[in-house]
């Protein structure tokens, strides 16, 4: 994502990034700054240039699911807090450590049309979403019928290597041609191959698929047990990246930020690792690796009941 800024900035030759509240992007002093999170941001030097926007949260969001009035907020960002030119806009399609959050429909198609009519490109961080994670397509931005300018990707292309990569097109990547660019861990051939191996695996077993089918089934399991136990106030992802947000009331949405702790650590002692994600800390973060199976779906809803009844 650092690159990806710098290539923004120097394609364009504008400085303005907009990204969105409750996201992550990193944790370097540039990429800390596209952070929306404060739970990740450490009081030092950061975010020149950078706005944040409302996050189109359905869920929590003050607009529901309608993606059009988020996208509104971008559009005052840039008449007000820019010079009215913008070298980008950064967004995950599924935020990751926001808890699992999907962004309202319809709200990138209209944002990247704006940003682009600012003088912007538009980049999609498919770090957690990317290689059919999402079970329904391969790309997390695929979902809201969108073409990025750039991709940034990671974690699942190394499955466990050390390995990203920034994806473009020849002429956004030709501006690093106009000084010397080098990175100590680029082209590592160890990870390259690896790399290239987990490809060839996702496609011969057809992972994304099968993330669809455990996923639906798992989200169906999980929903079902949202009718069970109030303490459940959203269920919600796709494939298999998925939160679930614990609340003490539904009407409210009161954060369960204590009885959240409580089943984090009885379902730990119980053999399952979940995440913990969302700004206020009461979201599960189901993320398992991409062969997870459906016994394995079972055992974790189960276990998740059993700790539920017990508080």
């Amino acid at each position: 994502n650092d690159m990806a800024m710098m290539m923004a900035r120097l394609f364009t030759g504008n400085y303005d990034i907009i990204s969105l509240r409750n996201s992550y992007h990193g944790m370097s002093s540039s990429t800390m700054g596209l952070t929306g999170l404060h739970t990740w941001k450490y009081n030092v030097p950061q975010g020149f240039g950078v706005h944040h926007a409302l996050n189109p949260n359905p869920y929590r969001g003050q607009y529901g699911a309608d993606g059009r009035k988020y996208a509104d907020d971008v559009s005052n960002l840039i008449e007000t807090a820019t010079p009215g030119c913008v070298a980008g806009f950064f967004a995950e399609t599924i935020q990751g450590a926001g808890g699992a959050v999907e962004l309202a429909p319809g709200y990138l198609p209209v944002v990247y049309d704006m940003i682009r009519k600012a003088g912007g490109i538009c980049i999609a961080d498919e770090v957690q979403t990317g290689f059919g994670r999402t079970g329904s397509h391969y790309w997390g931005f695929e979902t809201q019928g969108v073409v990025p300018d750039i991709v940034t990707m990671a974690k699942g292309i190394g499955n466990g290597l050390p390995l990203g990569a920034v994806v473009t097109t020849p002429e956004i990547a030709s501006v690093l041609a106009r000084r010397i660019h080098f990175n100590t861990f680029g082209g590592n051939p160890v990870c390259a191959a690896g790399g290239h191996a987990v490809l060839k695996v996702l496609d011969k077993e057809k992972r994304q698929q099968h993330c669809a089918n455990v996923g639906s089934y798992l989200l169906q399991r999980l929903q079902n047990l949202q009718g069970k136990h109030d303490i459940i106030g959203n269920v919600r992802g796709k494939g298999l990246m998925i939160g679930v947000e614990l609340v003490t009331d539904r009407q409210t949405k009161a954060p369960a930020k204590t009885e959240f702790i409580e089943l984090f650590e009885k379902i730990k002692e119980l053999g399952v690792l979940v995440g913990k994600g969302g700004i206020y800390g009461n979201v599960f973060r189901i993320k398992p690796p991409m062969c997870f199976t459906k016994e394995d779906a079972d055992f974790l809803v189960d276990v998740m009941d059993y700790t539920m009844c017990k508080i």
